[in-house]
């Protein structure tokens, strides 16, 4: 049976292995670092993320199951509509070549 590492064993750890801490760290605590990121506008917003963030607050009690639905339905019907106004952005830029007039 493998030992319990204590609180200062754990320090000691990731004091003494740098990457590690990136290893051990929570899903829910990349998902928040990447929501914040993508809020200020220096990442990508995903999915999942808020997916794993809700989870989490629908664990904690924090929000309610159908509360957390509803949430993920609003970002879901968000990006499909951001998707549509890209698509259609892109299709505009895009130009059939005009002909040049021929000089005299």
């Amino acid at each position: 049976m493998p030992a319990e590492l204590g609180g200062s064993q754990i320090s000691s750890l990731l004091e003494a292995l740098p990457g590690i801490a990136s290893v051990l760290r929570s899903p829910v605590a990349d998902a928040l670092v990447k929501a914040i990121r993508a809020a200020a506008g220096v990442g990508e917003f995903a999915v999942e993320d808020a997916e794993e963030l809700i989870r989490y607050a629908v664990r904690r009690g924090l929000i309610g199951p159908d509360e957390g639905d509803r949430v993920l339905a609003d970002v879901q019907t968000a990006l499909q509509a951001r998707r549509k106004t890209v698509r259609a952005a892109k299709s505009k830029t895009k130009h059939k070549p005009t002909k040049k007039k021929a000089r005299r």
